[in-house]
């Protein structure tokens, strides 16, 4: 696995300057920590900040910049006001990431630097994910799906280098929690976002809110079921979620599967 990771320096190194997407997660951490720390590159994250992106998300962000210790920049970017965003089709990931990577594009050619990196892995290309046609039509380059890694191994790496996000969930954006065909607006991604912070601070993790208008649909671990259903805390979920703005309020008996969204589609 080492040769890996040998094959993603040599990558990097082949640049004398590099625009990082930066969001915080698993595999932009890694591969922002091996750029900062391993290569001799210039090299600058830069993080989208958008309505789709959770308060939590933005700061675990920031805390990430500051530990791997790399030049962290932040592009705005309203993305409410894009129609074939909000309309959410089976293409909005598509159209959100191309108006994404365009602002990391205009950023980086005022800094005068050509190449722009994302986390891509093996992995991502096994699943339902029009952001990467995106990224192809950016020319948005991959270095880790180019090294061959897939998130397995990124996290052992990541492990070894004592980063914290060797561990970490998998992130999504809020969009990705509600039901394709639906428009989204600021009031549902709100919705989303506090319902997922109060069952954070039932002590509960890996987890998905989904809304289906006005029914939240809870995906979380097997292990989570039983105690989710229990008297006292399902009646704290259901007040609270209804005060939110959800009618109705149900546990997937599923349990948590990433991406469960996209079956309505594909």
């Amino acid at each position: 696995m080492t040769d890996k990771l040998d094959a993603l320096i040599k990558y990097i190194n082949q640049f004398k300057a590099l625009v990082i997407a930066f969001s915080g997660g698993v595999d932009s951490s890694f591969l922002a920590a091996v750029m900062e720390k391993m290569c001799d590159i210039n090299v600058v994250a830069v993080t989208a900040v958008t309505e789709f992106q959770s308060g939590k998300e933005f700061d675990h962000a920031v805390y990430m910049g500051r530990h791997i210790g790399i030049s962290h920049a932040f592009v705005k970017l309203k993305l409410l006001k894009n129609k074939k965003i909000i309309r959410n089709d089976r293409q909005r990931c598509y159209f959100c990431k191309k108006a994404i990577f365009q602002a990391l594009r205009d950023y980086a050619d005022k800094l005068g630097i050509k190449n722009i990196v994302d986390g891509a892995n093996l992995d991502d290309l096994n699943d339902f994910r029009p952001g990467a046609r995106a990224a192809k039509e950016m020319e948005i380059l991959s270095p880790l799906t180019e090294a061959g890694m897939n998130k397995e191994q990124i996290r052992s790496y990541s492990r070894k280098m004592g980063l914290e996000t060797w561990d970490m969930p998998s992130q999504s954006c809020l969009a990705a929690r509600i039901q394709y065909n639906t428009v989204i607006n600021s009031k549902k991604l709100s919705m989303v976002e506090k319902s997922e912070q109060y069952l954070t601070s039932l002590g509960m993790s890996n987890f998905r809110v989904r809304c289906h208008g006005k029914i939240a649909r809870i995906e979380l671990p097997p292990a989570y079921i039983s105690r989710i259903a229990e008297e006292s805390i399902r009646e704290k979920i259901v007040t609270e979620f209804k005060k939110l703005g959800f009618s109705y309020i149900t546990i997937d008996l599923e349990g948590y599967v990433q991406g469960s969204m996209n079956r309505m589609i594909i």
